[in-house]
């Protein structure tokens, strides 16, 4: 073979592992915020403001919904938790899956702005709902929130609109839900109402409350 053909052998080559590594990316979405989001490409985890690079990994725009990224020219649309590879293949649905507990309550072992909290699925709750007490566990700070009337068994009392960073249930995670915060011990256990039970997908199946995230 000659110099020349070597060298375009080489040449082409070289062309192709470039091509390979172009493609070989992993990211996946760990926190979605206006106009930024925190993904973890190819195991690092990167805070990008939209328009700005990594890794050959460009973030388009992003909300409290969902990230654009762009990717060798090629745009994609992910949700929370949800992971693309160099096939662009989306990952399975995160889903948990609850057993009905006593008096037929559906009881949640999940995760509050990264601290640990039960829950209990309300779907009659316009929005996650906890009494001041657990709001003070978890170092949620509702005092300068805005304020609301809030009806419970005691009759109408005041209530602090806040919206929490990161909801977890198993592997569904949310960002920015709405929660109200109410003075005092009640409700005794944190309600886990229907501003993230809206944006996920529900069905029972014998007895178990399957939450599977929806992908946007």
């Amino acid at each position: 073979m000659s110099c020349h053909k070597l060298h375009y052998v080489v040449f082409g080559l070289l062309l192709s592992l470039v091509s390979t590594w172009a493609l070989a990316v992993d990211i996946q979405v760990k926190g979605l915020f206006g106009n930024s989001a925190i993904l973890i490409i190819d195991g690092k985890q990167k805070l990008l403001k939209a328009g700005k690079e990594y890794g050959g990994v460009k973030l388009i725009s992003a909300d409290s919904k969902m990230a654009i990224v762009e990717v060798d020219g090629k745009r994609h649309k992910l949700g929370m938790s949800r992971r693309i590879s160099s096939k662009f293949k989306a990952a399975e649905k995160a889903e948990v899956r609850l057993p009905k507990g006593q008096g037929g309550h559906y009881i949640a072992q999940g995760r509050i702005n990264n601290r640990t909290a039960e829950m209990m699925v309300d779907t009659g709750a316009t929005t996650i709902a906890m009494s001041s007490n657990a709001a003070n566990a978890l170092g949620i700070d509702y005092r300068k929130a805005t304020t609301t009337n809030v009806s419970t068994a005691s009759g109408m009392t005041q209530g602090y609109v806040v919206m929490l960073y990161s909801v977890s249930v198993g592997t569904v995670t949310l960002t920015n839900v709405e929660a109200i915060i109410t003075e005092g011990a009640f409700p005794h256990v944190i309600l886990l109402g229907n501003s993230f039970l809206s944006r996920v997908s529900m069905s029972e199946q014998n007895g178990v409350l399957v939450l599977t995230s929806k992908l946007n």
